[in-house]
């Protein structure tokens, strides 16, 4: 059977009872990441500008768990552009998956089922349908998408979105290859817009073309059923080298459970996830020896050659900027010892210390890459030298603190929620809603977005 048909089949077949718990547990951690970021960064001027330019109607589907509403198809492209504003939403699937799947998953759960809207168990299952077709288009392609321009959120999110919403919709295997097909069409999102609003607009349109897709297809709207593996389809497409598997059949779909395997990293720091680990590095390193600013005489950073190409940012102005450059990352380091939302700012990456420190940092590349870390070297060091003429060297940091492999607790996950929500201006107390997150199958969209 064609890989779209395939998909589009385990789609439609996709039941909750067949999901083994560790995946429930790792879908439950994306909504709560996810829901955090999303009101952290409510307030964002792009989810705000957003908003205005569309100017949408008054819907069932809730804005950012602030008591508004909207369409679903809005809701959801405002959200998950709300979600991603801050870039400090998880990582998985080679992007941001829950920023894309759970704003849409959230939006049509409110609008579909009885007064309720439908139940937890429900948009878990969507959650996991989403991911596991996500991950298998990723894993089709041993290409770095970066290198080549695109942003992987934006071309798997689309895709991944709308086998969620047609999970959410229990769309038939047609229908749901015809909703998988027309979102490959919307698939989109380039790196030369990293830096700006138009990087988390990427995942909000992402879950936007979800849930038009499955609605449409529900309606009758057609597509090719071959458009992912099509020589002129959505793999050949946005391959990097031209190599993406378009013959194999998908059949581990349901059984691997790509969501246990990978997993989802949590963002410790508000930034691009490629400065993460040498944060960790510098930070470790500063608890150990605390350097002072004038101390300083170069600070060496190595990574990845694809993860420099990411870091395009050297001499950044304003807070968007600065979440794509290393330079600042560890200026922030060393001037705050943190890099948290505070420091992601106009006025502190503007700060004439701060602007100082940045010419001293040097990146050097490797091309020693990690085939568990799509992109990433097998490790990322720091080296400073100081003017005195003496040399430190940070350990070898093979994993940032919050990757699947090294999972933060339930208390720094809960303090991460709490920080979201106060920076949000949260309607709703932290504790009362990640309670609500914590027994989520029990919990309707609407009981759960609801701010009283």
């Amino acid at each position: 059977m064609p890989l779209t048909q395939e998909i589009g089949r385990f789609v439609a077949g996709f039941r909750f009872e067949n999901v083994p718990p560790e995946a429930v547990a790792v879908a439950r951690t994306g909504f709560i990441d996810t829901i955090a970021t999303m009101i952290a960064g409510a307030h964002d001027p792009a989810p705000q500008i957003l908003r205005r330019g569309l100017a949408p109607a008054q819907g069932p589907a809730s804005l950012y768990f602030s008591g508004e509403g909207a369409p679903a198809p809005e809701a959801a492209w405002i959200n998950g552009t709300a979600g991603h504003a801050l870039d400090y939403d998880d990582v998985g699937c080679r992007g941001h998956v829950s920023t894309v799947l759970v704003p849409a998953i959230i939006a049509e759960a409110e609008t579909l089922g009885p007064s309720g809207g439908l139940g937890g168990r429900e948009m878990l299952a969507a959650y996991v349908a989403g991911y596991e077709t996500w991950a298998e288009l990723a894993e089709r392609d041993p290409g770095h998408h970066h290198i080549k321009g695109w942003h992987p959120t934006g071309i798997f999110g689309a895709i991944g979105a709308a086998a969620a919403v047609a999970r959410l919709r229990r769309l038939s295997p047609e229908q749901a290859t015809m909703a998988l097909a027309l979102a490959a069409s919307q698939a989109g999102g380039i790196m030369a817009n990293f830096g700006t609003m138009t990087k988390p607009f990427h995942a909000g349109r992402a879950a936007h073309a979800g849930v038009v897709s499955a609605r449409l297809a529900e309606l009758g709207f057609t597509a090719s059923p071959d458009a992912l593996e099509h020589p002129q389809g959505f793999l050949s497409a946005v391959s990097p080298g031209g190599q993406a598997d378009r013959e194999t059949p998908a059949s581990g779909l349901g059984r691997e459970w790509q969501i246990v395997r990978q997993g989802l990293s949590i963002k410790k720091y508000p930034a691009c996830y490629c400065t993460h680990r040498a944060l960790d590095a510098m930070l470790d390193l500063l608890a150990k020896r605390p350097l002072q600013p004038a101390e300083i005489a170069k600070i060496t950073v190595e990574i990845s050659k694809t993860h420099a190409v990411i870091l395009r940012n050297h001499r950044p102005q304003t807070g968007l900027e600065a979440k794509f450059s290393m330079e600042f990352a560890m200026a922030a380091a060393l001037v705050s010892r943190r890099a948290g939302l505070g420091e992601y700012t106009d006025d502190f990456v503007r700060r004439a210390e701060v602007q100082a420190i940045m010419p001293k940092v040097a990146i050097t590349t490797n091309e020693d890459y990690d085939e568990g870390q799509i992109g990433g070297s097998k490790w990322d060091q720091v080296r400073v030298e100081l003017t005195n003429g003496e040399r430190l060297e940070s350990e070898q940091v093979r994993r940032a603190r919050g990757h699947a492999e090294l999972p933060l607790g339930e208390v720094e996950l809960f303090d991460k929620f709490r920080a979201c929500l106060d920076a949000g201006r949260a309607r709703i107390a932290p504790e009362a809603l990640f309670d609500r997150l914590r027994r989520l199958e029990a919990v309707s969209a609407r009981e759960l977005t609801a701010v009283a």
